[in-house]
């Protein structure tokens, strides 16, 4: 059983400037778009009825930096078609930590990005669609890392208790500001405030502030759909596992 009431302390190294221009309570909101976010916006008065979880990946192929108990076969720059090096290695480590809580856990670990990246979020999104015919869920996680930036060497950070080093996550929210169909976008925000509420509660600095986006990433197609980045390319594989044994609690907490 993880421990409550550890001390947690972000320890990034050159860390990237953390610009958000909205709050609710502890969490902060980057909010890219032209939206005029109430407090009643963001609000996390909703109720989670439906706890199938679907995890998947829209850029699968998406990895971290090599560590010796990691090390991996590059197919393109922190790319691998490797699934035991990649994001979805990530996606079965919070999936084995969500089933042992007891929820119901669908990880599709379908290429999005290869042969092509073109198309990633077109060829993701008949997979959801194909997993939602069998399986509704409300909750639809699509886990990458933050995108390679000015400097690879990035790695967001954050030590929990006394030896824990976790990489920090983000969630990543779509918008209907890019003239695409989404009219539960802002449901999906009140969702991502929900669980970093609750994780600021019990394990802060664990997440960055959230991103609103322009974008709609395929978001409509759940009630509480939403992209987690879990750490970005200056990471090891070893500090994004230990993420999910935190995130995985957080949403327990937030669930039950």
């Amino acid at each position: 059983m993880l421990k409550l009431g550890l001390k947690t302390e972000v320890i990034t190294k050159n860390p990237l400037s953390s610009n958000y221009n909205a709050e609710y309570g502890k969490v902060k909101i980057k909010n890219e778009t032209s939206h005029k976010l109430t407090q009643e916006m963001l609000n996390p008065n909703i109720k989670i009825d439906n706890k199938n979880i679907i995890l998947f990946h829209t850029h699968t192929c998406e990895s971290y930096t090599s560590s010796e108990k990691f090390k991996y076969k590059p197919t393109g720059t922190f790319r691998t078609t490797d699934l035991n090096f990649s994001v979805v290695r990530v996606g079965d480590e919070l999936a084995n930590h969500l089933k042992k809580y007891g929820y119901n856990v669908i990880h599709d670990k379908s290429y999005h990005d290869y042969p092509s990246y073109n198309g990633s979020y077109t060829h993701s999104l008949k997979t959801v669609q194909n997993i939602l015919k069998k399986n509704p869920s409300d909750i639809i996680f699509d886990i990458h890392r933050d995108a390679i930036g000015s400097r690879s060497d990035y790695a967001p950070i954050v030590k929990i208790g006394d030896t824990d080093v976790a990489a920090q996550i983000m969630f990543v929210i779509g918008s209907d500001e890019g003239g695409l169909w989404h009219p539960n976008w802002n449901q999906n925000l009140k969702f991502a405030i929900k669980v970093q509420q609750k994780a600021e509660e019990m394990y802060p600095g664990l997440f960055k502030p959230i991103m609103l986006t322009k974008y709609r990433y395929n978001q409509h197609s759940g009630k509480y759909a939403n992209i987690i980045e879990v750490g970005a390319t200056g990471n090891t594989m070893e500090q994004c596992l230990t993420s999910m044994k935190y995130l995985s609690k957080v949403l327990d907490e937030v669930m039950k």
